[in-house]
């Protein structure tokens, strides 16, 4: 415990679980954009692409919840994925306000091509660790993602999508 008498010095900032995640973030962002440069894709869009992908005529929110994206903003990188034309989006058959996710040919080509540079971001990320630290900090990491989901400004909920499929089929 601190007392209000103990000094504050940067090692209450470089040794904090919050700005250690965030520092991660932003070098794990930096490399993706690196490895894929030649893509023009962020890590968002690759994960908006790899879930529409895995459940083809998902609407935006469905599609929120299934990345744990905020809603507000990934309206604009769905935008931006529709101008590169990878994905279309179609009015649902029951309520045209509703617009349906689909990746085009071309979208799927891509998601295809990016793989090999998306393996290689992930595999720089962890190459500085020993092969059993990897596993480790993985399997760490899931369990606290998973543990700590509904503090989340944005909670993974993947149970939606798939309610969602189930009805429309």
């Amino acid at each position: 415990m601190r007392n209000k008498t103990d000094p504050i010095s940067m090692d209450d900032v470089y040794t904090k679980p919050g700005y250690l995640f965030r520092r991660m973030q932003q070098i794990a962002v930096s490399i993706f954009m690196e490895e894929c440069k030649t893509f023009d894709l962020t890590p968002v869009q690759y994960a908006a692409l790899v879930a529409i992908r895995a459940h083809p005529g998902i609407d935006a929110t469905r599609l929120s919840a299934v990345i744990a994206f905020d809603r507000s903003t990934l309206g604009s990188v769905i935008e931006r994925l529709e101008t590169k034309e990878l994905i279309q989006r179609k009015p649902d058959a029951e309520d045209k306000r509703v617009k349906l996710l689909h990746l085009t040919k071309g979208g799927a080509a891509l998601l295809q091509e990016v793989m090999v540079s998306v393996d290689s971001a992930q595999a720089r990320m962890l190459q500085p660790l020993k092969p059993a630290d990897r596993k480790t900090l993985l399997a760490l990491l899931i369990q606290l993602v998973d543990l700590n989901n509904e503090a989340s400004r944005v909670p993974l909920r993947a149970e939606d999508a798939v309610e969602h499929l189930k009805k429309s089929t």
